[in-house]
């Protein structure tokens, strides 16, 4: 694999020419259920965020297969650094749809308390996810000086820092990589690069052939992916992270794919994207794409995904009718965990 040769796997009919992901059916279906789960989760806290019901949410439609193929090749002891785009990590990893709905309402059952905005998960567990922020970047040198501490103290860990194309315009995204690079530390980057940093588009982000390429200045590998195939992703986010792990240093991997809404629920994307690429990508749905690997395959029947539509359409609303009776913070509670004392009044 180059920079300039992205890795697709599997076909428009759903053939993959004999590459072996090295996952059990169950796997497999589980990849399958995370994408749907990220899918339905998105929409559903779109159409919340429209009626008034939540203030925020960031669309994952089309990127669903980055997310969850990279997380596929993590272990539960490694750490993740995420983007606000990356709900399928989590929900790979075992998080709830629940717990992150608890989140998008700000209720007292969410991890800070209502402290965040919504969107900005962090979770201790089932995998280290370490709380997205919101500013440009600031995952990139917080990913390396967690790895780079992880190798201090002799663990068995890699970090994984995800970030979109905008971010390698972060300050942080050349503090990072250079320390990364020079230190050797068991990280892998991965740049998803949708097309549009909020309504800039990639060809006025950098004049360069790739992001993919960047890699080369650091001292480090840079491949490209087809991000929007999950089993391609997933062989070269495991090839980076086993070679983050064996020793061998950091990887900037660049997948290529495209956010089929807005930049989140602030911004029209009709007024920047042309409507020809909305169409262009649709026929490229990561969904629709291993969904016809999954059937080629004989591992699923008409009968199976309409079951399992249903089955996560049914928790999602559940999640949502928890969430929303939720209790709040009250608001004598603002200070906590901000100051060590409460002032007198």
């Amino acid at each position: 694999m180059t920079a300039t040769e992205p890795l697709t796997v599997i076909d428009p009919d759903g053939s993959t020419n004999g590459h072996d992901p090295g996952m059990s059916e169950a796997e497999l279906l589980h990849c399958y259920r995370t994408m749907l789960r990220t899918r339905v989760f998105d929409e559903t806290c779109m159409k919340l965020q429209r009626s008034g019901r939540i203030g925020f949410s960031i669309p994952n439609v089309g990127v669903e297969a980055t997310q969850v193929g990279a997380a596929s090749a993590l272990r539960r002891t490694d750490w993740i650094f995420p983007s606000y785009r990356d709900f399928g990590m989590a929900l790979y990893h075992g998080v709830t749809p629940l717990e992150m709905m608890h989140n998008m309402y700000g209720n007292s059952r969410d991890y800070s308390k209502g402290r965040q905005m919504p969107v900005h998960f962090s979770f201790r567990e089932p995998i280290p996810f370490v709380s997205i922020s919101s500013p440009i970047g600031t995952q990139i040198p917080q990913a390396v000086g967690a790895a780079h501490a992880m190798r201090y103290r002799g663990e068995d860990a890699v970090a994984l820092s995800s970030f979109g194309d905008g971010g390698t315009s972060a300050l942080g995204f050349h503090s990072g990589l250079n320390f990364a690079g020079v230190w050797k530390s068991p990280v892998v980057f991965l740049c998803q690069n949708n097309g549009y940093a909020i309504s800039c588009p990639a060809d006025e982000q950098t004049a360069s052939a790739s992001y993919a390429i960047k890699a080369k200045a650091y001292g480090m590998p840079g491949v490209q992916v087809d991000g929007n195939d999950l089993l391609a992703v997933r062989a070269v986010v495991l090839e980076a992270v086993e070679r983050a792990r064996s020793g061998g240093g950091p990887t900037l991997i660049e997948a290529l794919t495209f956010r089929m809404g807005g930049h989140s629920t602030s911004d029209d994307p009709s007024r920047y994207v042309p409507k020809a690429l909305f169409e262009q990508w649709k026929q490229r749905d990561p969904i629709t794409t291993f969904q016809a690997r999954m059937q080629e395959q004989r591992l699923l029947s008409d009968e199976d995904l309409k079951h399992i539509e249903e089955e996560v359409g049914a928790e999602i609303m559940k999640a949502v009718e928890f969430a929303e009776a939720g209790t709040w913070e009250p608001v004598e509670e603002l200070t906590k965990y901000v100051y060590s004392e409460k002032a007198q009044t």
